[in-house]
């Protein structure tokens, strides 16, 4: 299983390219009230000057899962193979691909090192499936801080979960 996979763009020419595929720049986040609780994910994709959002929400989940649920939904989003820049402030999410913690929890039947089942193995399992056309980079930002991009992403996600908070009261 390669981590370094994923991403599509919906216009094969606008895109900067690396090799033979569109360079697309993913940025994610995701958020909850309560934890778990109404919780929603925002994704910001760009491609050359082509710029899309994307948010959804959940009625009772996780902030994990939510985080989780925006890398999946931004790389589902793309429509032919790219090389993707995934940009989040989740060290979860960075730190499994970029530190090789995905291989070993395959390796052990989706087991942690502690040997307790790792949590969320759906989503992690979305994630690797559909970042298989495309070629991944895992990028560490930091939340709350002065990116513009992860602001925006996390703004999306805030607001798609007090739509979720909203809708169940």
């Amino acid at each position: 299983m390669s981590e370094s996979k994923q991403g599509r763009n919906s216009k094969k020419g606008s895109a900067k390219r690396t090799g033979e595929k569109p360079l697309v720049i993913l940025y994610t986040d995701g958020a909850c009230s309560g934890n778990p609780g109404p919780g929603g994910w925002g994704v910001l994709l760009m491609s050359g000057k082509r710029r899309k959002e994307l948010s959804g929400g959940e009625q009772l989940t996780t902030n994990n899962r939510m985080e989780m649920k925006a890398v999946v939904e931004g790389l589902k989003a793309l429509k032919i193979p790219c090389h993707v820049k995934i940009h989040s402030d989740s060290a979860l999410i960075i730190n499994a691909f970029n530190q090789g913690w995905i291989r070993n929890w395959q390796r052990n039947g989706w087991k942690k090192s502690d040997k307790k089942p790792v949590e969320n193995r759906d989503l992690w399992e979305a994630i690797i499936e559909a970042g298989k056309p495309h070629t991944l980079e895992w990028i560490k930002v930091k939340g709350h801080s002065t990116d513009p991009y992860n602001n925006r992403v996390d703004e999306l996600a805030v607001a798609a979960s007090q739509k979720q908070q909203a809708a169940s009261s």
